[in-house]
């Protein structure tokens, strides 16, 4: 009876044990979800995310794609941010923090997440997709709630290195458009304290060991700013000083991490002068910069949105740009 009874409250403490670390599951569009999705998450925060609404928003996925080939979904409202773990087969110790972009609005979690995460996967990287909170969701301190997510992302990947067989000095970021310039922020301001410690992961660094803004805002400044993010994350009314501050070129230092740049000419959205002038920041400062500017591709290319394009071979060209800084 005594061995019966230890049983089962063993059995009761490790049912309690798996609820509290549960981890938010991965955005489903109504659809389900598709091969190759992720199994994995990692919650960003214990608890609930810092600065949350009086009225928080509702977490939702659409689709956008017509081809049931490919999903093209958009998620928005998030309130439990978390990273979408893409595990190789074999890992190589090497790890990517992944940042969609969607104009600081929603994140485009396929052609700007996934399948960046699956191609790296297969060649042996550990990717993380990050499910950001959205800044005009109203969230207190608007402007740093992205940068919140991202320095806590790099921290948690970092603490959690020998889960994943990874090396801690082997962790890189990349984002597109609204989510390059979240990436670009991270490169430049990994040290400013823009959230509260709330355990050990927050001792260590959140700086990227290389960064990878891909069509990224940059400027937060009109005309060159993309109109859109600039008023979701800095509000409609923003002083010169606010939007300076958060341009990311005017924050490079000789901290900043070596940076791999890529724009098409013909992007009517985001002009490539943001790339223009972050690289001129980064060589200003020493910083090493590559930098691959496409006479064609638009805006928010990816991956497949460049097939048969000269914009092609980027993601070829980042592995490469890595392996000469260490990442490979």
């Amino acid at each position: 009876m005594l061995d019966r009874r230890q049983a089962l409250i063993a059995t009761l403490a490790a049912g309690l044990a798996g609820r509290a670390v549960a981890q938010t599951p991965a955005p489903r569009a109504p659809a389900g979800p598709m091969a190759g999705d992720p199994s994995e998450t990692i919650d960003l925060w214990p608890g609930t995310a810092p600065g949350l609404p009086a009225n928080p928003p509702t977490e939702v996925t659409t689709e956008r794609s017509k081809d049931p080939a490919f999903h093209d979904r958009m998620v928005m409202g998030v309130t439990r941010p978390r990273l979408a773990v893409f595990r190789p087969a074999t890992a190589n110790g090497l790890a990517l923090l992944v940042m969609p972009g969607g104009g600081y609005a929603r994140m485009a979690i396929d052609k700007e997440g996934y399948e960046i995460g699956r191609l790296l996967a297969a060649r042996g990287w550990t990717v993380f997709v990050l499910f950001y909170r959205l800044p005009g969701e109203g969230w207190a301190n608007r402007q740093d709630v992205p940068l919140a997510d991202a320095q806590r992302a790099m921290r948690l990947i970092r603490a959690r290195a020998d889960r994943y067989g990874i090396r801690s000095d082997r962790v890189g970021a990349m984002g597109f458009s609204a989510g390059g310039h979240l990436c670009g922020d991270l490169a430049t301001r990994f040290a400013a304290q823009v959230y509260a410690p709330v355990d050990t992961a927050d001792r260590g660094s959140a700086r990227p060991d290389i960064a990878a803004p891909i069509y990224a805002v940059q400027s937060m400044t009109l005309p060159l700013a993309h109109a859109g993010s600039r008023e979701l994350l800095l509000g409609k009314d923003a002083s010169p000083a606010l939007e300076a501050a958060h341009s990311t070129a005017n924050n490079v230092s000789a901290q900043t991490p070596p940076t791999f740049l890529v724009h098409a000419e013909d992007d009517q959205t985001v002009p490539v002068e943001n790339s223009v002038r972050m690289r001129a920041a980064l060589k200003a400062a020493g910083v090493p910069v590559e930098t691959h500017l496409f006479e064609q591709g638009g805006h928010g290319f990816g991956l497949r949105g460049a097939a048969g394009k000269p914009a092609a071979i980027w993601p070829e060209l980042f592995v490469a740009w890595a392996r000469s800084h260490g990442l490979g």
